[in-house]
């Protein structure tokens, strides 16, 4: 298994439940896909931060970074689930080399 290191935008007007919720949704997602979230990081949110440029006229969002490991070929399930999500606005995922 390869390790990842996956960051996403979730929209700032979610409450604290749904927000929650939603980042509970992925790391689970993760897990069902035969990937492990790493113990020591697990989830680390970030916050609320300023946007470098507004995504849909929204300015601020909810960063969330994952550290976690995975075969590479569920990566690509991974990118599709998190853009089908509404509540996510962007994600990133890289490969990171230990």
């Amino acid at each position: 298994m390869n390790k990842y290191e996956l960051l996403y935008i979730i929209e700032s007007k979610l409450e604290d439940a749904k927000r929650e919720k939603e980042i509970e949704k992925v790391s689970a997602f993760i897990k069902k896909s035969g990937g492990e979230v790493e113990q020591v990081t697990k989830t680390a949110p970030w916050g609320l931060k300023k946007l470098a440029y507004p995504i849909d006229y929204k300015k601020e969002g909810f960063y969330v970074l994952v550290h976690f490991s995975s075969l590479a070929e569920k990566i690509a399930d991974l990118e599709r689930q998190l853009k089908l999500s509404d509540n996510v606005m962007r994600y990133k995922v890289i490969n990171r080399h230990a």
